[in-house]
């Protein structure tokens, strides 16, 4: 009986840390991601003001 709580601890203990690596690793996936969707909104924002700068008076970005 007590081999197989041994066991059975053992199996939960390498569940459990392969879930905390993932948990790690998907925690790391989203920090990148949200550098990328900053740096996608840095330049939709440039644009946009460029083509305001760019558009004839009386002429709203986009409006194509």
């Amino acid at each position: 009986m007590e081999k197989k709580l041994e066991q059975r601890l053992n199996g939960l203990r390498q569940e459990y840390n392969a879930g905390q690596k993932m948990l790690a690793d998907l925690e790391a996936q989203k920090a990148d991601l949200q550098q990328t969707l900053l740096r996608i909104s840095g330049a939709i924002q440039v644009l946009e003001e460029l083509l305001a700068t760019e558009a004839p008076p009386g002429e709203s970005p986009g409006s194509e």
